[in-house]
């Protein structure tokens, strides 16, 4: 049974993408599921998907549901259309659309067929992770909760300014040092 290996951009950074191996017997549904699991997004929004082409050109929507709004030709249904009966050309390409209100537009192009799966693998698989994913709400943090619980226990928002002391501190060393001068100069 081959093996699918698409490998999924965020359309705005093709810098940031996750590679995603499905069998070609799974259905889009699974697809979609695993982008958004590779991308740590929620399962809350609408999606679909597009045939495309090289230009990446919007064809044939695959989508979630059948929506309110309209259609050229009725949409294939995620659930019920597999991956493979959508596989035109060995370079086919497909546009991902997910929650219509913020528009996530994912490129995904076909990188690699494998003639036989491995039985120790449950697909579909992230098989390659590169960049740091968007956050699907606001921003993200390098260092994420973990960032909290640092500032929590250091308590970082007394520190103004980087400094943890007054800056009289300094000057009083300097001028415990200036004072221990004289006094050498005094004994010389």
């Amino acid at each position: 049974m081959a093996v699918l290996k698409f490998r999924v951009y965020l359309e705005e950074d093709d810098a940031v993408y996750r590679d995603i191996a499905i069998k070609h017997t799974q259905h889009f549904l699974d697809l979609h599921l695993a982008i958004l699991k590779a991308y740590e997004f929620d399962n809350k929004h609408q999606a679909t998907f597009y045939r495309s082409n090289d230009a990446w050109q919007r064809g044939r929507e695959i989508s979630l549901e059948v929506y309110d709004k309209t259609y050229v030709v009725p949409p294939l249904l995620m659930a019920d259309t597999t991956i493979g009966s959508e596989i035109k050309d060995p370079n086919q390409k497909f546009i991902y659309v997910y929650d219509f209100n913020k528009n996530w537009v994912f490129l995904i192009a076909l990188i690699q067929i494998i003639k036989e799966e491995n039985p120790k693998l449950v697909y579909p698989l992230i098989t390659r992770v590169e960049g740091i994913g968007p956050q699907q709400y606001g921003t993200k943090s390098l260092l994420g909760e973990k960032f909290a619980d640092i500032e929590e226990k250091y308590d970082l928002s007394e520190a103004a300014d980087g400094f943890g002391e007054d800056a009289d501190d300094e000057n009083d060393a300097e001028e415990d040092a200036e004072d221990a001068e004289g006094q050498m100069d005094d004994d010389f």
